[in-house]
């Protein structure tokens, strides 16, 4: 699967920025450093309101009930690009696919990771978080959201369990 993350760096606050096979790694390390431990890996993203908007999208691993960390690019269409986004609308379902198409290619890479290891690691990488909710201008849109997040494998999580996207991904745009 071509995976266009791949040449993009991620933000860490705990280490300086990695590929997105660094992130992989920090992943596959996180999980070693405490290999007894159930893990949950979840992606988000947001946008802000602009044509031309930045979309950081955000990857959390949590050690659960043990804290967790996150990793996070942004993307942004050249000036160039065709790519403009003049509703609400079309910018929620760019999030949700820019999320999707992140979780899939992470997904292949750290289960390809945890496959070379002789450790029995417990973790579950199921849902991607979208910023919708049944409150606000998004409620229209929750069926749309989910449909498109489970037609790529995942579960959905919206507000307000969507933190991913609506909180740690918001931070950053």
């Amino acid at each position: 699967m071509s995976n266009k993350y791949q040449d993009f760096l991620f933000f860490n606050p705990n280490c300086e920025n990695v590929s997105f096979q660094g992130v992989v790694e920090k992943v596959f390390d996180y999980m070693t450093d405490q290999p007894s431990e159930f893990y949950e890996i979840v992606i988000g993203c947001d946008s802000d309101s602009n044509e031309r908007p930045s979309f950081p999208v955000v990857l959390v691993i949590l050690r659960k009930g043990r804290g967790g960390r996150f990793f996070l690019t942004k993307i942004r269409y050249p000036e160039d690009s065709k790519k403009r986004f003049f509703t609400f609308r079309q910018r929620i379902l760019e999030e949700v696919y820019l999320s999707c198409e992140m979780a899939l290619g992470f997904r292949d890479s750290i289960k390809e990771r945890v496959g070379k290891s002789p450790l029995k690691l417990n973790y579950q990488f199921q849902y991607v978080h979208a910023d919708v909710g049944q409150n606000g201008p998004t409620k229209d849109m929750i069926k749309e959201v989910v449909g498109l997040i489970k037609s790529n494998g995942f579960e959905a999580k919206i507000k307000p369990e969507s933190f991913a996207a609506s909180i740690i991904a918001d931070r950053f745009t």
